[in-house]
This record gives structure tokens, C-alpha cells and sequence, in this order.
């Protein structure tokens, strides 16, 4: 029977986007980050001026993401158009009053060159250097926040391609794992059988030094030994955390703290598992599944 395919909302904290875009005078260029984390950790590197934004830029990212470092950086310019020179009119015509006194207390003075003029500070500034009105602040802060929007969209598309790479590599581990545990099954059924057997062979080999173990005696602790080894229980849980891991995978949304905790519990039954092995075949197929087990944890550490 074909498994489910696993789940395309199945996705990654790690990630990188980055959106750009220019208008109303300026151009930006936004690069967001996206690494691992225990939560949502949301961090803006803005230029001066721009704080006022960062509110609704971090409501947008806390609606798109759950889990993750994300680590956003913008950077702003202004036009080489809008930065042009531009004459100031009043401060060239103070400047001409101040020649013309000057020239009214020294006739023969020749009048400074027009470039000289031009050279004295306020008479030429930059365009940028005035102040934009509250509509032009407005419509680039809106420019850059749907930008944001943008890069957050390209973030979860990057986060959700790695996550659909780490599904197939977790689907494949839990193959092996699922291996792993039939090859246990198979070594545990004989096991206890096995172990009784060489209990009583010792055990009556002890009964000539103490009349006290009876046939009775002895075939008793040989059952309880046995029963202590037996590794059933075991084997049915990981096969029942089998199943539960991939229906999680399945399902993908949200899954990483879940699909973490359940590693927790694969660990647990293979330590007892090993613990309990009374032979080395069993003993090398434990320590197969816990090598295998702890890949998948270090995978499943990755998704959101």
C-alpha cells in the first residue's frame, strides 16, 4: 500500500529572500534571514528615519511565521534625480546685496565670478536636502512595507522548499529506522526462549551445590529472567511512533516541537531496547536504531 505524500506545508526556519523596488523618490532593497529557533525571534536592521514602520513590518512577519530567527536588513537611497543640485534664489540674491555693499565701499574691486558665487554655502543644494511632506513619507513608507510583504512571501517559499527537501531525507530515515526494528523483531523472538534455556542449563549446574533449587525453583527464576529480556513491548511502541511520525509528516503544518518530542520517545524504547539485548545481534541492530534515531532528530531540529 503506497504511503501518503507528505505534506507541502511541511517547512524549514532556515531561509533567505530578498525584495527590491524603487518610488516616490527613493530605492530600497530588503534581505530577510531565516535560521533556527526555539520560537519566533523577529529582529529589523532599519536606516535612521524608518523606525516608525517596524511595528507592521513585525506584525506581518509574527503572521507568516511561527518559528525561526528572522533577521531583516533594509537599506534606502535616495534618487540620483531627487538628489540633483538646485540654485536657492534667496540665498543668491542675499549674496548679490552683499556684493553689491561691497562694491559700493570698494569701486574699483572687479565682481567676483559667477562660479564664486555659486560656491558659497546655501546658494546650491541638494533636492534631497528638503524636508518630504507627511503624503510623500506616507507613500514610501507604504512602498517599502507591501516590498516587506514581498520578501516575507519569498521567505516562506524558500523556507518550504528546504522543508520539503528535509521531508524526503526524514521519510527516508524513517525507512531505515522502520528496517531497523522488523530486523530486532525478528532477532527478539527467539530471545526469550533462548535465554530460558541457558539459564536452566546453569541453574542445575548450581543445583548440585544447593538442594535448595528445586526443578520448581529453577524453571521459575528461568521464566522471570526471561520475561525481563523480552523486548515485545518495545518493538510494538516503535512501530506505533513509526506510524505517528509519518501521519505528522503527513499533516506537515507546524510539526517540528511535535516530530521533536516524538524522537524523544523513539529514544526512550531503543535505550530499553538495548538495554534488555541479550545477544549481539540484538545489541548491533539497538545501536543501528539509535544512530538512525538520533539523524532523524537532528533533521526534525530544522523544521518549523
Amino acid at each position: 500500500m503506497p504511503r501518503a505524500p507528505l505534506s507541502p506545508a511541511l517547512a524549514s526556519m532556515t531561509g533567505f529572500a530578498r525584495d527590491r523596488g524603487e518610488a516616490n523618490g527613493i530605492s530600497w532593497v530588503w534581505e530577510v534571514k531565516s535560521v533556527n529557533g526555539r520560537g519566533l525571534d523577529v529582529r529589523f536592521r532599519l536606516p535612521p528615519g524608518w523606525d516608525g514602520v517596524e511595528p507592521a513590518l513585525k506584525d506581518a512577519a509574527q503572521a507568516k511565521l511561527k518559528r525561526g530567527s528572522i533577521s531583516a536588513g533594509l537599506s534606502v537611497r535616495r534618487d540620483e534625480q531627487a538628489a540633483r543640485p538646485m540654485l536657492d534664489r534667496a540665498a543668491l540674491e542675499a549674496a548679490l546685496a552683499i556684493v553689491a555693499e561691497v562694491q559700493a565701499l570698494l569701486p574699483a574691486a572687479p565682481p567676483p565670478p559667477a562660479t564664486a558665487l555659486l560656491s558659497l554655502p546655501g546658494v546650491m543644494r541638494a533636492a534631497s536636502e528638503e524636508e518630504p511632506d507627511e503624503a510623500l513619507l506616507a507613500a514610501r513608507a507604504a512602498a517599502v512595507t507591501e516590498s516587506f510583504a514581498r520578501a516575507l512571501a519569498a521567505l516562506e517559499s524558500s523556507r518550504r522548499a528546504e522543508g520539503a527537501r528535509i521531508g524526503a531525507v526524514l521519510a527516508a530515515k524513517l525507512d531505515e529506522i522502520e528496517g531497523l526494528v522488523a530486523s530486532a523483531e525478528a532477532d527478539a523472538a527467539t530471545q526469550p526462549e533462548a535465554i530460558r534455556d541457558r539459564l536452566v542449563t546453569a541453574l542445575r549446574a548450581l543445583a548440585d551445590q544447593s538442594p535448595a533449587l528445586t526443578e520448581d525453583r529453577i524453571a521459575a527464576e528461568a521464566a522471570l529472567l526471561a520475561s525481563r529480556a523480552d523486548v515485545r513491548e518495545e518493538i510494538d511502541r516503535l512501530h506505533a511512533h513509526i506510524a505517528a511520525a509519518r501521519a505528522l509528516m503527513v499533516e506537515g503544518t507546524l510539526v517540528g516541537r511535535r516530530l521533536d518530542f516524538l524522537t524523544q520517545e523513539f529514544n526512550r524504547e531503543a535505550n530499553t531496547l538495548c538495554s534488555k539485548a541479550a545477544s549481539r545481534t540484538l545489541t548491533a541492530t539497538g545501536l543501528a536504531l539509535k544512530a538512525a534515531i538520533e539523524q532523524f532528530r537532528e533533521q526534525v531540529q530544522n523544521l518549523e
